[in-house]
């Protein structure tokens, strides 16, 4: 195979017709060019230039690889070009993966300041629970993602590298008419009588209240299971019972709704942003976590 270094030299050669000009210009020695050329010369197993007192004259074998030297000169500057694009953001897609309850929280923050700063970065987001999060990134149909766990389900494989942002307390929530409504705070066992919405599907937040209730002493009575934190909201303000939800899951509450902040012990989630290990961040990527980091920040004042 052609070494692509010796056509790039070559092609420098027929551009100023002559050795001694060629090495004076790219600070070689003549006998270095000429070497080169030479080695260039047996690999394509022809004469590709004829030399004489003034300088060189191609052959057309010369001239033709003269041409394709051109062209490759030109690929590599829009190579470099483009490779320059994506390091200074002007260019590129970023994939992150996100969860609903951060989805709609910590992540706008970021998207915004990153679409502001970088609008030539197409931004794609993911949402998803955890196993599909997983899928994702394992696939690479992600670069990184926003990802949760508890004490007792850490996050922990050696193939990933994870940067926590922030913890996300858990908070009560209680009709307006209900007899605590209005304190300061409350703890679970202040509501070992009354009965619980949940989520249902074997959501994370539901084993999260049973672990936590049976920390301070009861057996949770499951009154509702709902699907997504709305729906538990509108069956808290019917009364039918009191929930437990993470902080930032509480970005709208409903009227009729009053959230109470949860006294320890309480079952808290780390939020966090994994990346597989074997994969370098881009410098989109590298941008866009600390925009998690700075929105992560901000929330934790």
């Amino acid at each position: 195979m052609l070494d692509v270094r010796r056509i790039l030299l070559f092609t420098e050669v027929a551009r100023r017709g002559s050795v001694t000009a060629t090495a004076r210009a790219l600070n070689y020695t003549p006998s270095a060019v000429s070497q080169q050329i030479s080695r260039l010369e047996s690999e394509a197993g022809q004469p590709l230039l004829e030399r004489h007192a003034r300088g060189v004259t191609l052959t057309d074998a010369g001239r033709a690889l003269a041409e394709r030297g051109h062209r490759i000169e030109r690929e590599l500057r829009a190579a470099e070009n483009e490779l320059a694009d994506h390091a200074g953001l002007r260019a590129g897609t970023l994939r992150i993966g996100t969860f609903p309850t951060v989805g709609a929280s910590l992540l706008p923050q970021a998207v915004i300041a990153f679409r502001d700063a970088h609008p030539d970065v197409r931004l794609t987001v993911r949402s998803a629970r955890i196993a599909g999060l997983w899928t994702m990134l394992e696939n690479r149909e992600i670069e990184m993602s926003l990802m949760w766990d508890y004490d007792w389900s850490r996050i922990d494989r050696e193939d990933i590298v994870v940067t926590p942002l922030l913890d996300d307390p858990p908070a009560l929530l209680v009709s307006d008419q209900h007899p605590l409504a209005g304190r300061d705070a409350a703890s679970l066992a202040d509501f070992a009588d009354d009965p619980w919405i949940t989520r249902a599907d074997h959501h994370p937040v539901a084993e999260a209240l049973v672990r936590g209730c049976r920390a301070v002493g009861f057996e949770p009575h499951i009154a509702y299971e709902a699907h997504d934190y709305q729906e538990a909201q509108a069956m808290v303000a019917a009364g039918i019972g009191v929930a437990l939800a993470p902080t930032l899951a509480l970005e709208g509450i409903r009227p009729g709704v009053s959230v109470l902040p949860l006294q320890r012990p309480a079952p808290i989630r780390r939020i966090l942003l994994v990346r597989m290990a074997d994969h370098s961040p881009t410098p989109a990527a590298q941008t866009f976590a600390q925009l998690l980091r700075d929105a992560a920040a901000a929330r934790t004042l």
